[in-house]
């Protein structure tokens, strides 16, 4: 039950966040989804670093980790809006922006967790 409000709250203020980056980088319908590439992005990296830590420190399973896991990453990032915006693309034909949106997403994403790791690594060696 513990894990369950530290997810809550995590996921609370990992939403709030998600949501200021989508008031400040706000765009009309028809531009890129800049909003949620950034908050996957600075989510990607932040649990790039939280995961160094915690391997590092052999404390995966603390409750600070499932705080900012699973909860504040979780709230951060959105793989739903991302794949409805992609879905909006398909629909309106526009390929080559829903490939570059996929391509940037997915390979972003996955070298900023890789990027907030190594550099926490480094860090500590």
């Amino acid at each position: 039950m513990k894990n369950i409000f530290y997810i809550f709250l995590g996921g609370g203020f990992g939403s709030i966040l998600r949501y200021a980056i989508s008031k400040l980088f706000m765009a009309d319908k028809s531009s890129f989804p800049w909003s949620t590439l950034i908050a996957n992005f600075i989510g990607c990296f932040i649990i790039g670093i939280v995961l160094g830590w915690f391997i590092n420190n052999n404390k995966q399973y603390s409750d600070l980790y499932v705080f900012l896991s699973i909860g504040f990453c979780g709230g951060l990032t959105t793989f739903s809006t991302f794949s409805v915006e992609g879905l909006t693309y398909l629909k309106n034909g526009d390929l080559l922006v829903f490939i570059t949106y996929l391509l940037f997403s997915i390979v972003g994403s996955i070298l900023l967790a890789a990027l907030g790791y190594y550099i926490y690594q480094l860090g500590n060696s």
